[in-house]
């Protein structure tokens, strides 16, 4: 058995990981700017004009929770079609990336609760290092060039779709307040609606993204935070076509190629410049060590590569899955490491987490970038440095 095999792999994920590759470097850019702009003669103007208001919402506000449905809803039609055609498509191939993503989240979880035990407000960022940026990271393997096999990558890729949908059940289940029974009631009505749609195989993508906007304003509504409502919109788009016709004219295959770009170059990039500037003029080096940015940086760093590569590990052990094909235990111990970057959605998560207090969202800032960068850096280098793995597949 070999998990995730380069051979056949669709077109359309060779796509993605190209398209995700180069956003990533753009993001690596965009976080590098924010960083600089925030600490220059520019900041005043900078956080100032996140806090603009437009039609009743700050600016930072309709990036994070309206361009950010855009991210979502990409991130929804990915786990859709990996699911149902793709890497994820027979429990085989699920295994390898599946159990890694659980260990993946797990372990930093565990680790940033026992890190911040004795406080008690901060332990509401217990998902924040939960989380693996596929952008950044594929980024980074996108920078190593050829040295990474084929499989490895889309092991990498698979894992993180497994981790964004465990990173959505986190929003919606634990990040979601104050629920209005008449929002919910009206999402319920738009959700059947484009099940219908769905039902009766409307390929009219337009009266899909119709639907889709009333059910953001819903879940904005009802308290479900309203990225959510992408999600829910992309597990509607049909797949499936007639017979006669290829399966990349499906409405979720010409929603994905459309959007994708969009997504890597804009709606990425604008999410990290808002939300990555932190300003160094309140913290000096002993900040990292309060509790809340430690047990970000060392859930990101420490527990993602113990989370992932034990998994992978004693799956390999245990007979339930081999390697991805052609990469060496050095090189899947580099990804592992890689896995630690958290960049978007660990962010995205912090922001939730503490949205009335910025004093400690700049806290999260600190850790997430911290641990991101230390695990991008080690991981980078570990791969370089493995010796490169077999081409045959054991027996």
């Amino acid at each position: 058995m070999t998990i995730l095999a380069p051979i056949g792999i669709p077109t359309a994920l060779r796509a993605l990981l190209k398209s995700e590759a180069i956003g990533g470097v753009i993001l690596m850019g965009v976080t590098l700017l924010a960083l600089v702009t925030a600490n220059s003669g520019l900041a005043p103007l900078y956080f100032r004009s996140l806090e603009y208001h437009i039609g009743g919402l700050s600016l930072l506000h309709w990036i994070n929770d309206g361009l950010m449905a855009l991210f979502f809803l990409l991130v929804g039609l990915e786990i859709k079609r990996e699911i149902v055609e793709g890497a994820l498509s027979t429990w085989p191939r699920r295994m390898l990336p599946g159990v890694a993503a659980i260990g993946g989240m797990l372990v930093p979880a565990a680790i940033y609760v026992a890190v911040n035990a004795g406080q008690p407000v901060n332990l509401r960022g217990w998902a924040i290092p939960a989380a693996t940026d596929i952008a950044f990271a594929l980024g980074v393997l996108a920078l190593l060039g050829p040295r990474v096999p084929v499989s490895l990558k889309i092991f990498l890729t698979a894992l993180a779709i497994i981790d964004d949908l465990g990173s959505v059940a986190i929003i919606a289940f634990f990040y979601s307040t104050d629920l209005s029974s008449q929002g919910l009631i009206l999402a319920a009505c738009l959700l059947a609606g484009l099940m219908l749609l769905n039902h009766f195989a409307v390929t009219f993508l337009p009266a899909y993204l119709l639907l889709g906007v009333g059910l953001w304003v819903a879940f904005h509504w009802a308290g479900v935070h309203a990225t959510l409502a992408g999600v829910a919109l992309a597990l509607t788009i049909p797949i499936r076509v007639q017979a006669d016709r290829s399966s990349h004219d499906s409405p979720l295959h010409r929603l994905e190629h459309s959007l994708a770009p969009w997504v890597a170059f804009l709606v990425v990039p604008v999410f990290g410049f808002a939300n990555a500037g932190l300003s160094f003029a309140r913290l000096d080096l002993g900040s990292l060590l309060a509790p809340l940015p430690l047990g970000i940086a060392l859930g990101l760093f420490v527990g993602k590569q113990i989370g992932v590569f034990a998994s992978v590990l004693l799956s390999v052990r245990l007979g339930i899955a081999d390697l991805p094909l052609g990469a060496s235990w050095g090189q899947t111990y580099g990804v592992a490491l890689l896995c630690g970057i958290g960049f978007t959605m660990s962010l995205f998560i912090g922001l939730l987490a503490f949205a009335e207090a910025q004093p400690l969202q700049d806290l999260v800032k600190l850790g997430v970038i911290a641990g991101s960068l230390a695990s991008a850096l080690c991981g980078a280098l570990v791969i370089r440095l493995a010796r490169p793995g077999q081409s045959t597949k054991r027996g």
